[in-house]
């Protein structure tokens, strides 16, 4: 799969590049497309009236994959995977199994609450603090001028609130085992940065205008898919974007692209490579054609399958690379 020349499998192919599976270290699990926000870079098309909701049967479906020796860590996104009913259950059941857990947490939900229900979500600190989840928010800028333009008004101010609960309760403080990371895109059509200049910055702005902390930044690229292409096109820089992130191939970024240790699982329990393939509907395929699902599929085929590739494979790979925990080279 390709734009035009933009053909991913082409270009690694010439190179004498070949990727695929390694390890099955993460399940990542999109448990739903509802969010109190609905955020401009967001490549799951999320906002409060997605309805998409991972049910009870593919949870524990889920949970007997992550009880696979082989399984490290789970994943949970969305979304905003607090508003799936079933998301205490998982936290607690896979900490039960001695896993790691890692929630993509937007800060805004725990004061927002359920943005259909009205459901209070002020427990949240509390509750991940008591089950040691490491979490992972989104927080583009430590300027609200450019998180609010990328996220809609207000949210930086209820993001720092947010992160000031956390922080009262050991997240992101030296020693305390609580980790707090935070996620940088770049507001707008650019590549990030280096990851490393960008997090001392962050860290010293936040600290000394708002007094918060956390332990690392994840700088990602945000992906030509969905919403954020939408604006490209609309502004008309999609082609010169694609030409950038093209220009940047990194080859050392692609040993550790994200779909060589992980697998994406949908909010109905199909299987994707990664959670980008999961939004533009490319699934992992069995022998004969049919979707790979939680259902018809083990640890063991899921290590057999062949990964699928898209000209947004060139944002993973280009400059330092981008992963789920960041740049990757």
């Amino acid at each position: 799969m390709g734009d035009g020349t933009h053909n991913f499998a082409d270009f690694i192919e010439r190179r004498g590049i070949n990727i695929t599976p390694l390890s099955l270290k993460t399940l990542q699990i999109n448990i739903t497309k509802m969010c109190n926000q609905a955020c401009m870079h967001c490549h799951v098309d999320a906002s409060p009236k997605r309805t998409e909701q991972m049910d009870l049967k593919t949870v524990n479906r889920c949970l007997e994959i992550l009880s696979d020796d082989r399984v490290e860590t789970l994943d949970i996104t969305g979304g905003a995977p607090e508003l799936n009913p079933h998301f205490n259950y998982l936290v607690e059941s896979a900490g039960e199994m001695g896993k790691k857990v890692i929630v993509r947490h937007n800060l805004t939900v725990t004061l927002d609450g359920n943005p259909v229900t009205g459901e209070s979500k002020r427990y949240l600190p509390d509750f991940f603090a008591v089950h040691g989840v490491e979490v992972v928010s989104s927080l583009p800028h430590y300027d609200r001028y450019f998180t609010d333009r990328q996220r809609g008004r207000g949210v930086f101010d209820k993001s720092i609130r947010s992160a000031k609960l956390l922080n009262k309760r050991g997240y992101g403080k030296h020693g305390s085992g609580l980790v707090l990371n935070f996620v940088h895109n770049p507001p707008g059509d650019y590549l990030p940065s280096e990851q490393a200049d960008i997090e001392k910055t962050f860290k010293e702005k936040l600290k000394a205008n708002h007094g918060i902390e956390f332990n690392s930044l994840y700088c990602i690229t945000n992906m030509p898919i969905n919403r954020f292409r939408q604006w490209l096109i609309r502004e008309k820089k999609y082609s010169s974007y694609m030409g950038k992130i093209v220009s940047a191939f990194n080859p050392a970024a692609t040993g550790s692209v994200m779909c060589r240790d992980m697998i994406s699982v949908d909010h109905d329990g199909t299987l994707y490579d990664c959670d980008f393939n999961q939004m533009l509907g490319m699934e992992v395929s069995l022998n004969g054609g049919s979707a790979a699902t939680v259902f018809n599929c083990s640890p063991e085929r899921i290590l057999e399958r062949d990964i699928r590739f898209g000209s947004h494979c060139f944002g993973c790979t280009a400059g330092g690379g981008s992963g789920c925990g960041g740049q990757t080279a």
